[in-house]
């Protein structure tokens, strides 16, 4: 493998396992963090995954939400703002748009905490 290939796959590995880690990093950090501009870094992320890099950090954001959201009494607002997003309502139809439900009714129907007491 040439050592280029070998390196933006690194950079691709960091990209995902910062994504992993920080459900609330944005494309801009992720960038500056393998030292690539936005666009660039947009570029090799699609090509290489399929998937737009903005489009899998919300899906990821999404699942970090629904999961606080069935393991933790944590208010909606506190866990929009946990997975990086600044208002309430932006995450509330980012949400719904991905599970089709407001995040109020998933909890309701996926909480574990009130289904083990």
């Amino acid at each position: 493998m040439p050592a280029s290939h070998q390196v933006m796959e690194e950079r691709l590995m960091r990209v995902l396992k910062m994504a992993e880690s920080q459900p609330s990093v944005s494309v801009q950090a992720l960038a500056a963090a393998v030292r690539l501009s936005p666009t660039h870094l947009q570029r090799l992320f699609k090509k290489a995954t399929g998937v737009d890099v903005s489009e899998f950090l919300a899906e990821r954001r999404c699942r970090t939400a629904a999961h606080l959201l069935a393991t933790s009494d944590k208010q909606v607002k506190e866990i929009a703002h946990v997975v990086g997003y600044e208002h309430t309502p932006s995450f509330v139809r980012a949400f719904q748009r991905r599970f089709g439900q407001p995040p109020g009714l998933f909890r309701k129907q996926n909480n574990r905490i009130s289904a083990a007491s």
